[in-house]
């Protein structure tokens, strides 16, 4: 498939950058935190590669020590140092990890799009977006998204610590059974769309197209002006959809992981 990935001289500003990341650090909070030389490393039990993940926070943050400390600060914690490698970390920082043995693993993009005020959408009269996770949005969830039975209290903590306003979209068939669900995060205006999910045997249908449309019409209502989402560089179904729907690459990142 083409590389969606923003050419150097189309490059989004580094500024839209930090701020989109900002908000994905909120949107999808981790359990602990620790902040170091510019960078930062989230733990939350191995739950999400998102939650568990060396991130740089500020341009070409330098990377000496970096690696070593992150490497003794997960070992502690009985989990392997994963690097999440977008525009904000220096280029430096990717061949150090990839001369140390780390091996470039799921690229992805942020994909971002303008809202209008009082955004016309379709909503579809099966799908409906709430304040709070309902148990049919839980369990279906788990079942649609495959998460593991010794995950999912991790990811209820990780929902219950989202401090910002969160719609939850959940989507029954025509005999009422759950089969799609997303959730969305409202912060300055902007939505994060996350955790976006069909149930097997119900996809391709536009089901997906009207969980996005709910939650983007939720959060216009709400007050946003733009929208964004992060998306396996390799979904190429998942792809179409939002590019149908006006989404965009700002731009992409990958992970490292240890060989």
């Amino acid at each position: 498939m083409p590389d969606r990935t923003p050419s150097p001289a189309t490059a989004t500003p580094l500024a839209l950058v930090s701020a989109l990341e900002e908000r994905a650090f909120n949107a999808w909070p981790s359990h602990q935190t620790v902040f170091h030389q510019g960078w930062v490393f989230r733990l939350t039990g191995g739950y999400t590669k998102r939650a568990n993940s060396v991130n740089a926070l500020v341009p070409s943050a330098p990377f000496d020590g970096v690696r070593e400390a992150a490497a003794a600060l997960y070992a502690r914690h009985g989990l392997p140092a994963v690097f999440r490698i977008s525009p904000l970390a220096p280029a430096a920082a990717d061949q150090a990890l990839a001369d140390a043995g780390y091996k470039h693993f799921d690229p992805s993009l942020v994909l971002h799009r303008p809202l209008a005020s009082g955004l016309a959408a379709k909503i579809d009269g099966h799908t409906i977006v709430s304040t709070s996770p309902s148990p049919a949005w839980l369990d279906g969830f788990a079942a649609a998204n495959g998460v593991a039975a010794h995950h999912r209290n991790l990811h209820r903590s990780i929902l219950d610590a989202i401090a910002h306003p969160v719609g939850y979209a959940l989507q029954r068939d025509a005999q009422g059974h759950a089969v799609g669900f997303g959730l969305a995060v409202l912060e300055r205006g902007a939505v994060g769309l996350y955790d976006l999910a069909v149930a097997p045997g119900h996809r391709g249908a536009g089901r997906g197209r009207a969980l996005v449309q709910a939650l983007l019409h939720w959060a216009a209502e709400g007050g946003a002006t733009s929208a964004y989402l992060q998306v396996r560089a390799q979904n190429v179904a998942a792809l179409r959809l939002y590019e149908s729907m006006g989404f965009t690459t700002a731009y992409g990142y990958h992970y490292r992981v240890p060989g």
